[in-house]
């Protein structure tokens, strides 16, 4: 069993923000958002996430984060110190994070795979290798199960480094390169032709858009977009010191969170219109968007062709960035079941991460090989159900099984005004009452 003295921890406060705002900026942020974005008439809908970010996914991601801290362990550990009354609830909620955190890296790794590729291509091509080069393109069983295990091998060898030496140190150095890239790619592509068009879309509200249905895609795209429920933040929290004031790391978290959703929007929105204006097709014939797949893996590389001798570079560029955010994703979404091998049956972080983690990419390669039989049910099974699920324990465990004074003896370790202030007389009450209600019926309307 690992003791609370000898558990790795963030060297500093900026480490955790970085790797904390690296799991939640991930592939859901990169192209999740924008193309909910598109398809849910612009702006009403940036402005009905944000008011999510703030009324769900922030109280959710401070009951993560003082679980873990509290609990210093994994899922398991962290819910059995909270839950002490309650034997066999930790092990099943708690087994059922790892599961489902290990069934998101299995298919996660598939997609981020594909962007490895799809970054690769430009360079085979700039060499003269057109064979290589059509092979990175096109689906295949030999480049999704190549790929996938070339992107498994990178997460299992920064969660293996540990803590601060893997986690921290490659957040911490990956997420400034995410902020650069970035910034780059959006000040080149609002200067290109039809760009103004997408940014006009993106940036002024049109409120017919706003119905039933866009509130529940901003809320549901508000709470997986911070990496809730499947134990990452409850991980991540367990390694934050006890000096650390957690709202306001929440805070912070968020915000980095929400900004790189709202820059890849800026990023993603004009370029379709600018491979609009450049002849490719964008929307169908009854003027809806084509689906986000097609969008990243072909209606982009097609933009990319048309811009001429700086078009490889831009691919390379693009699909670099999303490599970076699906990568600082998959090392939090490993280090789950790592920290569990650790805490539980007391395995080193080296034997455990590879072990683990060559674990669930034979699972990736079984995907693959089932591709059109298990891909799809994979993703439906681990966010549409199994998220949603542990959310709402999360809620439940903070609201009505956690005392209410152990709660707040733990949150004043970091910031011993706290109970002074309207974050505590709101936020206990919200958290029961409010959060569960409005996950169900985000899980309510996804199943629908």
């Amino acid at each position: 069993m690992t003791t609370e003295a000898s558990r790795g921890h963030f060297s500093s406060r900026i480490g955790f923000i970085m790797a904390a705002a690296g799991s939640a900026v991930g592939l859901g942020n990169v192209w999740g958002f924008p193309t909910k974005v598109a398809e849910n008439g612009g702006a009403a809908f940036i402005l009905m996430y944000l008011a999510m970010v703030f009324v769900l996914a922030f109280p959710m991601l401070v009951a993560e984060l003082t679980i873990g801290r509290y609990g210093q362990g994994n899922p398991v550990t962290s819910l059995r110190r909270v839950w002490r009354n309650n034997r066999f609830a930790p092990i099943v909620f708690g087994a059922l994070a790892l599961l489902a955190a290990s069934l998101i890296l299995s298919f996660y790794s598939i997609v981020a795979g594909w962007l490895v590729a799809f970054a690769a291509e430009p360079l085979a091509t700039a060499v003269g290798a057109d064979g290589l080069a059509a092979w990175l393109t096109e689906f295949s069983q030999p480049r999704n199960v190549i790929m996938t295990l070339l992107f498994s091998l990178m997460t299992i060898w920064v969660v293996s480094k540990g803590v601060a030496d893997g986690i921290e140190k490659w957040s911490t150095r990956l997420m400034p390169i995410l902020f650069v890239l970035f910034a780059g790619m959006i000040i080149y592509i609002l200067m290109q032709e039809g760009a103004m068009d997408g940014l006009r879309v993106y940036l002024v509200p049109d409120f017919s858009h706003l119905n039933g249905r866009l509130i529940v895609d901003a809320m549901g795209q508000a709470f997986f977009s911070l990496s809730l429920g499947v134990g990452s933040m409850m991980v991540y929290g367990s390694y934050l010191k006890k000096d650390i004031n957690l709202p306001k790391v929440a805070t912070q978290v968020a915000i980095i969170d929400t900004s790189v959703a709202f820059a890849a929007g800026l990023l993603i929105i004009p370029a379709m219109f600018v491979a609009k204006h450049n002849g490719v097709e964008i929307f169908n014939a009854a003027g809806e968007l084509i689906s986000s797949g097609d969008l990243v893996f072909q209606v982009l590389p097609s933009m990319f062709h048309t811009m001429g001798s700086s078009g490889p570079v831009i691919a390379v560029v693009f699909f670099v960035l999303m490599v970076i955010a699906a990568l600082t994703s998959s090392i939090s979404i490993l280090e789950v079941p790592v920290a569990c091998a650790q805490d539980e049956l007391g395995m080193s972080r080296q034997a455990s991460s590879w072990l683990i983690g060559l674990l669930i990419a034979v699972a990736s390669v079984v995907i693959c090989l089932n591709f059109g039989a298990l891909f799809g049910l994979v993703i439906d099974i681990s966010t549409v159900y199994m998220q949603p699920l542990l959310g709402i324990i999360w809620a439940v465990v903070v609201g009505w099984v956690w005392h209410r004074n152990e709660l707040l003896k733990e949150l004043q370790q970091g910031n011993p005004e706290i109970a002074d202030g309207w974050f505590w007389k709101i936020w206990p009450w919200y958290v029961r009452f409010i959060c569960p209600v409005a996950i169900v019926a985000v899980m309510f309307v996804s199943i629908s």
